[in-house]
């Protein structure tokens, strides 16, 4: 089995839902009592924010490249990161590292081209929504991509931050998410959304809007790694 290192810490809350979900989906696919090996290195969330906040990419990404390089010394065979917001900084952490970074655009551009939808809502941080990095990286995989508006991008990510990552999961924020989901699908002709914030899946989720397909990043992540790190064992079970 191959070794699984994580960048985890963006937030607690989704890196402990990373760990559950990859030990589940081994567990599924190995039977018996099956679990992966993972190895988690977790940034300070204070820090991670601070560098978000402030647009200090150079600076993060030093922070994130030390976590990268010490999972590579540990003996991790691939790397994920626990946040969609800090792919804008993999070339920088990723620089020097031998080992591949299973990037979150894969498998959740694989998921949407799978239901043959061209146009999907992205949400996340602002630094996810207002800036053209995995925007372009969906383009580059054939999926296109809109965001809310500025206002929106501001209350989308004061929830992120104010209150899900203090454990917080307010009935009127999931109300107003889902109201600019209900837009974005109406004037912008959206087929269905990215919950591109590995946060935003414990607040919204697919039964909230059953017509509108749901992308959530940190499952469909957390899955693939699960099936990278078990594929070795899944080919000698066909033979």
């Amino acid at each position: 089995m191959k070794t699984v290192g994580i960048i985890g810490g963006s937030t607690d809350l989704a890196t402990a839902e990373y760990y559950k979900l990859i030990n589940a989906t081994v567990r599924e696919q190995l039977g018996g009592l099956h679990t992966g090996e993972i190895i988690i290195n977790s940034m300070d969330l204070a820090k991670s924010a601070h560098y978000v906040h402030n647009a200090l990419w150079e600076e993060g990404g030093a922070y994130l490249a030390g976590k990268a390089r010490s999972l590579e010394r540990a003996g991790a065979d691939f790397i994920l990161v626990v946040s969609n917001t800090w792919h804008r900084a993999a070339p920088i952490f990723m620089e020097g590292v031998a080992i591949p970074l299973l990037h979150i655009a894969d498998p959740t551009a694989a998921a949407i081209k799978a239901q043959a939808l061209g146009r999907v809502v992205l949400l996340g941080t602002r630094a996810t929504m207002g800036t053209p990095y995995l925007i372009e990286e969906f383009r580059a995989r054939g999926v296109e991509v809109v965001v809310p508006t500025e206002e929106e991008q501001i209350f989308i990510d004061d929830v992120i931050f104010q209150e899900i990552s203090f454990w917080q999961f307010k009935e009127e924020s999931k109300q107003r998410y889902l109201e600019i989901i209900d837009r974005l699908v109406k004037d912008e002709g959206a087929q269905g959304v990215i919950l591109g914030c590995t946060e935003i899946p414990l607040l919204v989720k697919q039964e909230d809007r059953p017509a509108v397909p749901m992308f959530d990043t940190l499952t469909l992540h957390a899955k693939a790694a699960a099936l990278r790190a078990v594929e070795d064992e899944l080919k000698t079970q066909k033979m």
